[in-house]
């Protein structure tokens, strides 16, 4: 394969479980392959996250950072402090972006927070433009939004069959988090 062909687009999106997990063993691959990978999730301030604990101990190519609240946003009135957490990891994501230091860039629940209104549309389409061009950048979350979808070069879209939630299992440390 030629190494120097241009980074991609990747969405995960859709209803089933898997998004960030399968942006999670993109990340263990290009680390695998001595590539450095930047982990930004949206939406997401608890602590308890095992990838967390994982990618301090386990894989040292891979920096995660978090902003959120912990508790759930109000899709109908987010928080000033949610609107305000989206919008400190919005401009880290384009810090990130624009220098380039990371062959692999995840925006964890990016597409969540595009459809709860936390980020702007015009400047999601302006951070995909931007990136440089060997960079590889991943877009996770339900609610992908049509643009979005539009330009990228893949598009995966979770489909939920059955999920144990649904007969009465709380989420399990290790497994939903």
């Amino acid at each position: 394969m030629n190494s120097a062909r241009r980074g991609c687009l990747q969405v995960y999106t859709g209803n089933g479980k898997g998004k960030t997990t399968a942006a999670l063993g993109l990340a263990v691959r290009a680390i695998g392959h001595g590539h450095k990978v930047f982990m930004l999730m949206f939406m997401k301030g608890c602590k308890n996250y095992g990838e967390l604990a994982a990618a301090g101990n386990l894989l040292p190519g891979l920096t995660i950072e978090q902003y959120g609240l912990e508790s759930f946003v109000n899709k109908d009135s987010p928080s000033p402090g949610d609107l305000a957490e989206a919008g400190k990891a919005f401009s880290r994501a384009l810090e990130v972006v624009a220098g380039g230091e990371y062959q692999l860039v995840i925006l964890d629940e990016i597409n969540v927070a595009l459809d709860y209104g936390l980020v702007d549309l015009d400047g999601v389409l302006k951070l995909i433009e931007s990136r440089p061009p060997r960079m590889e950048l991943v877009f996770t979350g339900r609610y992908a939004h049509p643009e979005v979808i539009g330009a990228a070069d893949l598009v995966t879209e979770m489909t939920l069959v059955k999920h144990p939630f649904y007969q009465g299992l709380e989420a399990r440390q290790g497994i939903e988090y």
